[in-house]
């Protein structure tokens, strides 16, 4: 959905959206959420497929940017180094990675009889956000069911999906208001045929008085609006920047992986767009990847062949690209309802004050 034409924030939209205007709008594609809230647990996890079919098996093309390297996300080494994508993407919290990899990796055991046996192993991906703020994160509420099911809705059903505080997203905070899962999608025209970049993210990251929508510095407006709200609140406060932003970008346009990294690299324009600065203790990591390019696990050739974008006409994939990422954080914001957490903590959704 992205931001709906009627929610009263303006954004420069010189690319056309999606069908859906969301990142499931580049064919293929699959997203879900399994959200864990009760009390003081505000947790969860979306799962991401590349596409429809074996990706162990058939590896999408893929580049990442590790734009400020506070984070403990799993798998990005690997990614860099092959420049490829061979499981479903998994979001959730920080101190639930290693539950989320184990059952990443038995999902692509089961798929998969030869891992480990005839073959080598599996770089389950994994990328993840604090939401200790709102969360009983020392709890440990994400189990290895919950990921299997964020897997089995996308894979049954996940074309369209919930955007705010679901899922991965539900205990997040960005710009000191609520967070979550965000997303949005630009169509592009390269030699007569359109093409779909799409994003999503997971956001986490920045302060109350730097938040800018459209270009208009709606933080330093709000600022006092929130404070005035919080004094009647013993548990309100304001936030610091040491959250966290994971931001996807996909396309069916042929690139290469090093191409795909400088996509990846143009993320932080998106994100100072927002008000973010990319403080100390925030985690800021953008993955981007080509459904139109794969790579076999197994090949009787020797060279496998691919298309890639001239670098003359990328600017088409950087510019929307970037839009529907910005996009895609000020649309987790509006999605995002007010949320009371551990410890009592209380967070404002966005549209309260707009």
């Amino acid at each position: 959905m992205g931001l709906p034409k009627d929610c009263g924030l303006e954004l420069h939209h010189k690319w056309k959206s999606g069908k859906l205007n969301k990142i499931t709008d580049v064919k293929g594609l699959k997203v879900a959420s399994v959200t864990i809230q009760d009390n003081e647990i505000n947790t969860g996890v979306t799962a991401i497929l590349p596409h429809e079919g074996n990706i162990f098996r058939s590896k999408v093309v893929a580049g990442a940017s590790v734009l400020n390297g506070f984070g403990k996300s799993l798998g990005i080494v690997q990614l860099k180094e092959l420049g490829n994508i061979e499981t479903p993407i998994i979001m959730t919290n920080t101190l639930s990675v290693g539950e989320a990899a184990t059952a990443l990796t038995k999902y692509c055991l089961e798929q998969n009889e030869d891992i480990g046996v005839s073959t080598g192993t599996v770089n389950p991906l994994v990328t993840e956000c604090n939401d200790g703020r709102l969360n009983d994160i020392r709890g440990l509420h994400v189990r290895e069911e919950h990921v299997r099911r964020a897997l089995r809705l996308a894979e049954e059903s996940g074309s369209d999906f919930e955007e705010g505080a679901v899922g991965a997203g539900t205990g997040m905070c960005c710009l000191g208001f609520k967070g979550g899962i965000g997303s949005a999608s630009r169509c592009v025209e390269l030699d007569g045929c359109e093409y779909t970049i799409g994003a999503l993210v997971l956001s986490n990251f920045g302060e109350e008085e730097n938040l800018v929508i459209g270009g208009r510095h709606y933080g330093s407006e709000l600022l006092p609006k929130v404070k005035e709200r919080l004094k009647s609140d013993i548990d309100g406060s304001l936030a610091k920047d040491k959250g966290s932003i994971i931001m996807l970008i996909a396309t069916d346009i042929p690139l290469s992986s090093r191409q795909l990294e400088r996509v990846a690299n143009r993320a932080a324009i998106a994100l100072g767009r927002t008000g973010s600065y990319m403080g100390n203790g925030s985690g800021d990591i953008a993955i981007a990847f080509s459904t139109a390019n794969r790579m076999p696990h197994y090949s009787d050739e020797k060279f496998v062949e691919m298309k890639a974008i001239h670098e003359d006409a990328i600017d088409k994939v950087f510019e929307p690209a970037v839009e529907a990422l910005e996009e895609s954080i000020i649309s987790s914001l509006y999605h995002a309802k007010t949320t009371r957490g551990v410890r009592g903590k209380l967070v404002y959704g966005l549209r309260e004050f707009i």
